[in-house]
C-alpha cells in the first residue's frame, strides 16, 4: 500500500546501515516498537515515482524532506545513502547502523542485489533501477559492487565513518542477531514479549524487484 504524503512526521529514527545487513528485520522491529511508518526500498518498489526524487536529492537534500514526510523511521538504500544528509534535517533524530560481518554480508548482496542490478533489462520498473543503479551501484560502490575486496573495503569505511561522525549518546552500532534488548534500551521502549523478527530478506528482495509490491 503506497502511503499518502500528505501529513507529516518527524524522523526519528535513522538507520544508517547499507542493505543486506538486517534491515528488513529492522524494519519489522521498529514497527513492532510503534516507529512506523518506515521507509524502505520496498516503499519505492511499491511507489516508483519517488525514485527520480532519490536521484535529486543528491543535488538538493530539501527534497528529501519531502520524500520522508510520512515516515517516522528510514532504514534500508536508498535513505541510508542520504545518513549524512539526514543527520543534519533531523538533529534529534537517534541513528542505527545496522551491521553484520563483512564476508558475509558480500556473499549476501552479490548473491541478490548485485544479480539484480546487473542482468535486469531496462523496462518496467527501470526508474528504481535506474535509481539503485546511480546511487548504490555506481555512487556507492564506483561500478565495482562485483569484486569482493573493493565492496568491502566501501561497506567496512563506512561503518567506521557513522561511528566517527555521530556522537555517540544518538548511535547503536547494532546486529539483528543480538535480539530486543540493546534495541529496546537505546530507544527507550519496553522489550515485547515475543521473539524478534527474521525475515527471509533476500526472498523478499528478489520477490519484490520482479515486480511484485509488499502487501
Amino acid at each position: 500500500m503506497v502511503l499518502e504524503m500528505s501529513s507529516e512526521n518527524q524522523l526519528e529514527i535513522i538507520g544508517a546501515g547499507f542493505g543486506r545487513t538486517g534491515t528488513l528485520s529492522l524494519r519489522a522491529a521498529l514497527d513492532r516498537l510503534g516507529l512506523g511508518p518506515i521507509h524502505h526500498m520496498f516503499e519505492v518498489i511499491a511507489a516508483p515515482e519517488q525514485s527520480p526524487d532519490w536521484v535529486a536529492a543528491q543535488q538538493d537534500k530539501q527534497i528529501l524532506k519531502r520524500l520522508l514526510a510520512s515516515y517516522r523511521s528510514a532504514v534500508d538504500w536508498p535513505s541510508c545513502y542520504f545518513w549524512k544528509e539526514l543527520l543534519e534535517l533531523y538533529p534529534d533524530a537517534k541513528v542505527i547502523l545496522s551491521h553484520r560481518e563483512s564476508k558475509g554480508w558480500y556473499k549476501s548482496i552479490h548473491s541478490t542485489l548485485y544479480q539484480f542490478l546487473s542482468n535486469a533489462a531496462e523496462g518496467p520498473g527501470s526508474d528504481q533501477l535506474n535509481m539503485a543503479r546511480e546511487l548504490v551501484a555506481d555512487n556507492t560502490f564506483a561500478g565495482r559492487l562485483g569484486e569482493e575486496d573493493y565492496a568491502i573495503e566501501v561497506y567496512e569505511r563506512h561503518n567506521e565513518m557513522v561511528k566517527s561522525t555521530v556522537p555517540s549518546e544518538r548511535l547503536l552500532v547494532f546486529d539483528v542477531r543480538e535480539g530486543w534488548q540493546p534495541l529496546c534500551e537505546f530507544l527507550g521502549r519496553p522489550v515485547p514479549d515475543e521473539p524478534f523478527p527474521r525475515t527471509n530478506s533476500a526472498e523478499e528482495l528478489m520477490k519484490n524487484f520482479k515486480g511484485k509490491p509488499p502487501a
